[in-house]
């Protein structure tokens, strides 16, 4: 039976929301029997991990990819879904799991050609098919006993028989992803299920939110087309840390992980090469400490209103340090332009930047360069004064590893560990810090 409920509240038409209820359905309904089970003797999958040795792709997933379990994979076109996913499934093949790679989108050539380019060998246990029938999906895989399934990308696909509806509607959408969950988490036989999901002009998951509420994990990735940089992004994960951030470099031989993102994301200077407006911090991307190098420009306005220009930090944000910086600091800044932005385009949203970046505007403002030594590791209180950050010693542990030798810190900070080539400098206001480097 098929009927319609009136107007659809996202698309504002009427005829377009679907009501389906099949003789299918109605005898599942009555066959499936739900028996239970002493949770001290179910099992736990969650270190059954199949590693993939893609470092940073491993780190995002929690340790590896956890058996019966399924994870969506989206973002913008062109930013490397089905490429990293291709890699992926590659290895797992060359570890002697079965692999079928299932698209709606691209035909068998085309992924091949695809493969050639990014891969050095094409294991045989990588299979493909190139269909937009889930039905058919199944039944490949229960023939070739694949252990590892790739839809590419969910919103092409349909089930005919249950579901008499468009590829892409809600409705063909999370049905599809009630039967791969029900593939992958067979209790007999699970398997590992992903799923490419297509990304909307506002950068969301295309569908229902029902759909990201529904599978074990939620990845994204970040980065424009043309740019190398990439950011593996995870949104939700049942089986690891959610907010995990892997990073990659796009190139001609697919996605490579950058194992040292520190080294990555700071510019390699001698002290005769320093140059004024730049400023290290440690950023927790995640659960791991990064160094990221922030850097600013001011020059004189020509305007009555002066700019204020950030990709990387929201403009009240950087609004209100300057604001700080004008008023406990004694820089005046009103007739200045002021461009912030990152290595690598990362997003400043870790209050741990916060004098960083202030000390990147002086250093600019008074073309007085900063020692790449130095680390700037405290948030900026309104009244000028340095406040303490969470997880300050594990960013300590990375800034020594990097080989910093100086790190500026709140002086109401308590440490436990003992850093031997490390300076941790306690200051207690802006105004001490700015006296150290500009008097």
């Amino acid at each position: 039976m098929v009927g319609f409920l009136g107007k659809c509240p996202q698309c504002n038409e009427f005829g377009t929301m679907e009501i389906v209820q099949t003789d299918i359905l109605k005898e599942n309904k009555h066959k499936l029997e739900s028996i239970p089970l002493k949770l001290i003797d179910a099992d736990a999958t969650n270190s059954e991990r199949i590693k993939t040795n893609i470092s940073e792709f491993d780190r995002v997933m929690g340790g590896g990819i956890v058996r019966d379990s399924v994870t969506i994979l989206t973002a913008k076109p062109g930013a490397g879904k089905s490429t990293l996913l291709l890699q992926v499934a590659n290895i797992l093949a060359s570890q002697g799991l079965k692999v079928l790679y299932a698209s709606g989108e691209e035909s068998s050539s085309q992924i091949k050609s695809r493969a050639l380019r990014i891969l050095d060998n094409i294991n045989e246990n990588l299979f493909v098919l190139s269909d937009n029938r889930l039905d058919e999906v199944i039944e490949t895989v229960n023939k070739l006993d694949a252990q590892f399934v790739i839809v590419d990308s969910i919103q092409t696909f349909t089930i005919e028989e249950a579901l008499p509806s468009r590829a892409g509607s809600p409705t063909q959408t999370m049905g599809c992803a009630y039967e791969l969950v029900k593939l992958a988490k067979e209790s007999k036989n699970p398997r590992v299920v992903f799923i490419v999901g297509q990304m909307t002009k506002e950068d969301e998951l295309a569908g229902v939110r029902a759909l990201e509420h529904l599978v074990d994990c939620v990845l994204m990735i970040e980065g424009e087309s043309g740019e190398e940089l990439r950011s593996l992004i995870s949104t939700k994960n049942r089986y690891g840390s959610t907010g995990e951030i892997g990073f990659f470099s796009m190139t001609e031989k697919g996605m490579i992980s950058i194992d040292n993102p520190s080294e990555f994301f700071m510019t390699k200077r001698s002290e005769d090469d320093n140059v004024s407006g730049s400023a290290l911090t440690v950023v927790k991307e995640g659960t791991r400490p990064i160094i990221l190098e922030i850097e600013s420009l001011v020059s004189h306005s020509f305007t009555p209103y002066p700019s204020r220009i950030s990709d990387t930090l929201k403009r009240d944000h950087l609004n209100t340090l300057i604001s700080v910086l004008e008023q406990r600091g004694g820089i005046n800044l009103y007739d200045k332009n002021v461009v912030i932005k990152t290595t690598g385009g990362i997003k400043l949203k870790d209050q741990a930047s916060n004098l960083a970046t202030i000390i990147s505007i002086a250093s600019s403002c008074y073309d007085v360069p900063i020692n790449t030594d130095t680390v700037f590791l405290a948030d900026v209180g309104l009244t000028g004064e340095l406040k303490k950050i969470p997880s300050l010693e594990p960013r300590l542990r990375e800034a020594e590893r990097m080989g910093i030798k100086k790190a500026y810190v709140a002086d109401e900070v308590k440490l436990h560990t003992k850093f031997s080539n490390l300076n941790v400098i306690k200051r207690k206001s802006l105004k001490d810090v700015l006296i150290d480097f500009f008097k």
